[in-house]
């Protein structure tokens, strides 16, 4: 028997440059009294959706929980960056886990841009979806030797990507400051609420039942079956799928000290001038850095200029950092001079030790998939298809991705002063590579 630790202190996601204009929230009315189920799935997120529409298209009866509502997670508020791929190459995979599993993992994870577009154009999901493609960008010739690399390897295995010089990527970005990188044309962008929040009208016209405000407080295993309750209702099921990602608490011992949830901040300007909207972003793609910290960037259909990078692993909403990311992005884009910043908002991304993405199967019916490192539009929806694959009775060897077991990251509990000197080491680092 275990207990969860908190619930968010507010049920609609914070104000961002998403909110601003997006459908109704699906009814998601709280759980009221007991039922049962074939599967009930913890978490609203990509990850969470994809695994209940993906089940209740098989006829499954699932049944969906979340402490606030649909989205309301990083699944609401990232950046809208649909990127295929994990930040280890091809090679490595292989290298790693043997060539069997390193290929079917590269290849899932190679894959999972498609998976995501196919999914939005089958059940007609409006999100702004466009497949323009990604930029890797590197600030330095450092960095550059390392995409020509990963280029290298996605080219043999016959990935649309090319290696762009300095003078191609400056026409591409309108940026300043890289000296290459690399064009993955697989990769695109979504208004990431919008696509949530499809996700979940899409996984109830398929039969699945989703409950919001309803943070799951307990969970125990008896007779064969999952004893899954919330505040004012139970969910008795065969199996659990638990996919809490950066928002994971004590439900599950051990879980939580899995991942490092570190802030992702972003701002956004009011709609850039025609002109000079022409000189920023002009090829439509979406961009990120290979600085240790990075920043990610990119131009939302109403043509704001996004600007995002990491900050630290609490929530307080650092003003200055919000000032940093405008800073930065006048410096990579001089033509926006004083422009308006009309959003700032944050959320947690969950890093974790190996910056694989992470499939748990700590007991017989509960399943667990959580671990994006920042590529979580991708590779969440994807894994809410394996743990789906998984409920239904694949084996492991049929799912392509490793089961790993909980393996708390050593000293856990000092990831804050810990994390903030990592961080203050790595951005001093950034400043000396770029003098």
């Amino acid at each position: 028997m275990w207990r969860a630790s908190s619930e968010p202190t507010s049920f609609a996601p914070p104000a961002s440059a998403w909110t601003a204009a997006v459908e109704p929230l699906p009814d998601a009315r709280p759980l009221e009294g007991a039922r049962r189920a074939d599967v009930v799935v913890v978490g609203a997120g990509y990850t969470g959706l994809s695994a209940a529409l993906h089940l209740a298209q098989r006829a499954v009866d699932v049944v969906v929980l979340d402490s606030a509502e649909p989205g309301w997670g990083a699944s609401g508020r990232n950046g809208g960056q649909i990127i295929p791929g994990l930040k280890h190459d091809p090679d490595e995979l292989e290298r790693r886990f043997g060539p069997e599993t390193g290929r079917r993992m590269w290849q899932i994870a190679g894959d999972a841009a498609d998976v995501v577009f196919e999914l939005i154009a089958r059940h007609k999901i409006s999100c702004h979806a466009q497949q323009c493609g990604w930029i890797a960008a590197a600030p330095n010739a450092a960095a550059l030797v390392s995409l020509r690399s990963r280029t290298a390897q996605w080219q043999r295995r016959g990935a649309p990507v090319d290696l762009l010089d300095g003078k191609r990527i400056a026409e591409l970005t309108g940026a300043t400051g890289y000296v290459g990188g690399m064009l993955d044309r697989r990769a695109g962008a979504l208004q990431p609420l919008a696509f949530v929040r499809g996700l979940a009208r899409a996984a109830q016209q398929a039969g699945a039942a989703i409950h919001g405000r309803s943070a799951v407080g307990r969970l125990e295993s008896t007779a064969g079956a999952w004893r899954v309750e919330t505040g004012a209702g139970t969910v008795t099921a065969r199996t659990v799928i638990l996919a809490t990602n950066a928002y994971t608490d004590d439900l599950w011992p051990g879980l939580r000290r899995t991942v490092l949830p570190v802030q992702s901040y972003q701002v956004a300007t009011r709609p850039l001038p025609g002109d000079v909207r022409r000189q920023v972003l002009p090829g439509g793609q979406v961009v990120s850095d290979l600085r240790r910290i990075l920043f990610y960037f990119r131009l939302d259909p109403e043509g704001r200029l996004l600007m995002g990078g990491r900050g630290p692993l609490d929530d307080r909403g650092d003003p200055a950092l919000f000032a940093r990311l405008e800073a930065v992005a006048r410096r990579l884009f001089p033509q926006i001079g004083t422009a308006s910043w009309e959003h700032r908002w944050s959320g947690r991304v969950a890093l974790t030790a190996d910056h694989l993405p992470h499939l748990h199967e700590p007991q017989p019916g509960l399943l667990i998939g959580l671990g994006y490192n920042g590529r979580g539009v991708a590779m969440a929806t994807v894994m809410g298809k394996l743990l789906a694959d998984r409920a239904l009775g694949a084996s492991h060897a049929e799912i392509g991705w490793p089961v790993t077991p909980i393996e708390p990251i050593p000293l856990h509990r000092w990831r804050l002063p810990a994390m903030a000197l990592v961080v203050h080491w790595k951005r001093f680092q950034d400043w000396f590579d770029a003098r």
